[in-house]
């Protein structure tokens, strides 16, 4: 489960945040216009996120990895941004 503070902490800046709550965080990043989807099923145990990624709003989501935490993913997230920038987009 995501904390309140773990939700506030998103960096609004450099995501859009669509939607956000105690299993879930949807958002865009600004820099990339890639949509990610993070997820906290809780299972097998507390601090497992699984990460969701694709590159339109029209395109289905794929599964991109799993984190400890959301900063963890949110970590990641930004590397994955900074390695499309570089020439991949």
């Amino acid at each position: 489960m995501f904390s309140k503070e773990e939700l506030k902490s998103l960096d609004r800046k450099y995501f859009a945040v669509i939607a956000a709550d105690e299993y879930d965080v949807t958002v865009m990043s600004r820099n990339t216009g890639h949509y990610w989807y993070i997820h906290n099923p809780e299972y097998p145990g507390k601090g497992s996120c699984i990460i969701f990624h694709k590159h339109k709003a029209s395109h289905p989501y794929h599964q991109h990895g799993r984190a400890g935490t959301l900063r963890q993913a949110v970590q990641r997230i930004k590397g994955h941004d900074k390695w499309q920038m570089n020439g991949r987009i």
